[in-house]
């Protein structure tokens, strides 16, 4: 096997970054986190860069708005992880979408992203984890609590359209010949689930059945109509997902896209009934 591949990291504090940059490091990889000069100076940041730090992960000050200290830093690697939300994937494959606006403009920028990384000629791997477990499964799906519900429950739509260790996969991929110029497309077949089975299952974990409200798709899209903008995104997503199922209504094609789950069988993934478990 040969040398591990240098990574960069961007927007390694971040949500998910903060995993990519764990898994990088324990997997063996020279492990470089651009930094904010200010983000050194947060309380709860600076913990989290000690963590980085003892990990043996390089801490590069920087800025992805400052054209010169961004060249530093990639010159430095093989391999540049996008973590922040623009041009981050992690996300729906923006390929393949029917959404509507605002989340439709979001997502043709990131294609236009993917365009002009392709018409550039350079190697890449873009990553549609789909859905993040710590934003949906703490409380089912609900947008209007900290909590998982135990009496009543809003389900979008009909709630039959279908649906983490998403770090370690990633990490996996970069030097995987496989996924090179592909789009790593996560399906793990324990959670391709629909809102109305995930809902089962909670409901199996409480023992009670759950009051259900089921908000039609003409009242989202007149939701998002009148949400302000960050939370009109948020809706716009929802719609694609759990409406149209754009996260599952395609198949992953050998030309464009592979699964990780079924390039990796050896790695065990947590599945959405195990996590719920915690809530319970």
């Amino acid at each position: 096997m040969g040398e591990k591949s240098k990574i960069l990291i961007i927007g390694g504090t971040g949500y998910i970054g903060k995993f990519i940059v764990e898994a990088s490091a324990k997997e063996g990889h020279p492990t470089f986190v651009l930094v904010r000069e200010r983000t050194t100076k947060h309380p709860e940041k600076a913990k989290l860069l000690e963590n980085f730090k003892s990990l043996g992960a390089t801490l590069v000050t920087g800025n992805i708005y400052d054209h010169e200290s961004l060249v530093k830093a990639i010159k430095q690697v093989d391999v540049v992880i996008s973590t922040r939300f623009l041009p981050s994937e992690f996300g729906t494959d923006v390929d393949h979408v029917n959404a509507i606006e605002p989340a439709k403009s979001v997502f043709k920028g990131k294609a236009d992203i993917r365009r002009a990384i392709e018409a550039a000629g350079i190697p890449h791997t873009f990553v549609a984890c789909n859905g993040f477990a710590g934003y949906f499964l703490p409380t089912v799906g609900q947008m209007d609590t900290y909590s998982a519900p135990r009496e009543k429950i809003t389900i979008l739509g009909d709630g039959n359209k279908k649906e983490e260790d998403i770090a370690l996969y990633t990490i996996k991929a970069v030097d995987d010949t496989r996924t090179l110029n592909k789009t790593l497309i996560f399906r793990p077949p324990a959670n391709v689930l629909s809102f109305n089975e995930i809902v089962s299952i909670w409901e199996s974990k409480i023992g009670k059945t759950l009051e259900k409200t089921y908000l039609s798709e003409d009242q989202l899209i007149k939701n998002i109509q009148e949400a302000p903008f960050g939370l009109s995104i948020v809706l716009s997503i929802m719609h694609s997902v759990l409406i149209n199922g754009d996260a599952t209504n395609f198949e992953i094609e050998p030309s464009f896209g592979v699964e990780p789950c079924s390039l990796y069988p050896e790695l065990k993934y947590t599945t959405i009934d195990e996590y719920l478990t915690q809530f319970a």
